[in-house]
């Protein structure tokens, strides 16, 4: 499929995806976007799929496209997650900003490696150490709040969050690993 042609479709789930919002809007008052909430979820969902695309066309075969799926929808999840609730406190906690290192070192990572199988899976595995690293400094920060009978459990849900967000890197890294087992070698199909 041509890459116009996948866009186009990443265009169409995009606006199909933002359609669940806003037919719940006309249902309940649970689900109150706003304009803007709108254009941030069709960038990051565009976004998303876009890169998608373009890294999925790097590799030639499926284990190296699953792997790519996993690593977007990684970045995908810490975006979303961040701007809704925040990972550590509140959307507002001025230490959820740390998360972007996260994906600083995924991009970076990709780059470096020219989107090669085997430095994709480091690439990933340091997004995944890096995603650790900034929740402990981010908790280091933070200082929990507010139910104070149990602030532990508040603490546990914190960190079980973020060691799924971190492990859900490490399995890109692993497919990426695995793809880079198999002999896929880059397949530069941009146009």
């Amino acid at each position: 499929m041509s890459l116009s042609k996948s866009l186009l479709l990443v265009a169409l789930a995009t606006g199909l995806l933002l359609l669940i919002p806003l037919v719940a809007m006309q249902y309940t008052a649970e689900v109150n976007w706003t304009f803007s909430d709108f254009v941030f979820g069709a960038v990051v969902l565009f976004g998303a799929g876009s890169t998608f695309v373009l890294i999925a066309r790097m590799g030639s075969n499926g284990t190296y496209r699953v792997a790519a799926g996993v690593g977007v929808v990684a970045g995908l999840l810490l975006v979303w997650a961040n701007a809704a609730v925040g990972l550590v406190g509140s959307e507002d906690n001025p230490a959820n900003l740390l998360y972007g290192g996260v994906l600083a070192v995924a991009l970076l990572g990709a780059f470096v490696a020219r989107f090669r199988p085997l430095g994709m899976s480091n690439a990933m595995f340091a997004a995944a150490l890096t995603y650790v690293l900034v929740t402990a400094i981010a908790l280091f920060v933070w200082t929990p709040s507010g139910e104070a009978a149990e602030p532990q459990v508040r603490l546990l849900n914190v960190l079980v969050a973020n060691g799924v967000f971190a492990a859900i890197w490490a399995v890109a890294g692993v497919l990426f690993r695995r793809a880079s087992a198999v002999g896929s070698a880059p397949n530069r199909q941009l146009a």
